[in-house]
């Protein structure tokens, strides 16, 4: 019968008896809609580590906005926005009047904003409110935290829609782009603020240190699949929402926390795809070559 048997009581229980597993998982589901084509457009830039090295660089504005106003939703959101935001505009700017590359002084402001952000939080705050804050809780996930990530999913797919064809354009012929006319600094900046938000909207359920997992991992795991942009998208956000349901099912069985364990499942499904994907995956590559050698 419906409602009864393992299965049930191990995929669907969980989610139906506990509220705050409903709110991560529509919140981790927002997110899994919008995260995943930010990380395709990355990777096809060759930006694969800007995530990461944003999602590191929001940490000092988190750890303000929780000596501020302690675990409070807005605070640490708002603090991170900014913090990120500096790190992407500050990182540009050093770029140009230097004359050197973006992401060396990427690395060298996320580097220090890491280090100035832990050393904040564990000034005043104990290890388990430090590790809320680097690996994500889903008790954390209230009302506020779900607008903030329905909110951030909705701006990021909006934006999308508006910048699709000039983003693709700067991807594969940045030359044809400029001659066209498309102001390419102006969508790149528009890209890495979207990414700070978004990744401002996922610490709360996976982490500061995890919020790129859910951004890169499915967009990586993608392009075994597919070769076309759209097409990456897609699948990009099918394993997202695969690992966010397998992830918070597995936290909530094996009792760990959230944000590791949708990395987790999201790492599982990209060594999946390196394996048994047709594009560039290593059975394709490698299986074939064994037959005609036969």
């Amino acid at each position: 019968m419906i409602g009864e048997g393992p299965i049930w009581e191990g995929l669907v229980g969980p989610f139906v008896e506990f509220g705050f597993l409903r709110r991560a998982l529509v919140g981790c589901l927002a997110l899994s809609l919008s995260a995943p084509p930010l990380g395709v457009f990355l990777m096809l830039r060759r930006m694969s580590l800007t995530g990461d090295v944003l999602a590191h660089g929001i940490l000092p504005g988190v750890a303000l906005g929780f000596l501020v106003a302690g675990l409070s939703v807005p605070a640490m959101a708002v603090g991170g926005l900014v913090a990120g935001l500096g790190i992407a505009i500050g990182a540009g700017a050093i770029s140009r009047a230097t004359g050197g590359r973006e992401d060396a002084a990427l690395a060298a402001l996320y580097l220090a904003a890491l280090a100035v952000g832990v050393v904040m939080i564990s000034w005043r705050g104990s290890s388990v409110e430090l590790t809320h804050i680097l690996f994500g809780s889903v008790l954390g996930v209230d009302d506020l935290a779900l607008l903030m990530m329905g909110g951030a999913a909705s701006a990021t797919l909006l934006f999308l829609a508006v910048a699709w064809r000039p983003l693709v354009l700067e991807c594969f012929d940045p030359s044809f782009a400029r001659a066209v006319g498309v102001r390419g600094s102006a969508w790149h900046l528009g890209l890495m603020a979207l990414v700070v938000v978004s990744l401002v909207a996922a610490f709360h359920a996976v982490g500061t240190l995890m919020a790129v997992g859910l951004m890169m991992l499915p967009a990586i795991a993608a392009r075994h699949w597919a070769r076309g942009v759209g097409a990456m998208v897609l699948v990009s956000v099918a394993v997202a929402l695969a690992a966010t349901l397998s992830g918070l099912l597995l936290s909530f069985h094996a009792d760990v926390p959230s944000g590791p364990a949708i990395v987790l499942a999201a790492a599982a499904l990209w060594a999946v795809s390196l394996v048994f994907g047709p594009v560039e995956g290593l059975a394709a590559r490698w299986w074939p070559r064994r037959h005609l050698e036969g």
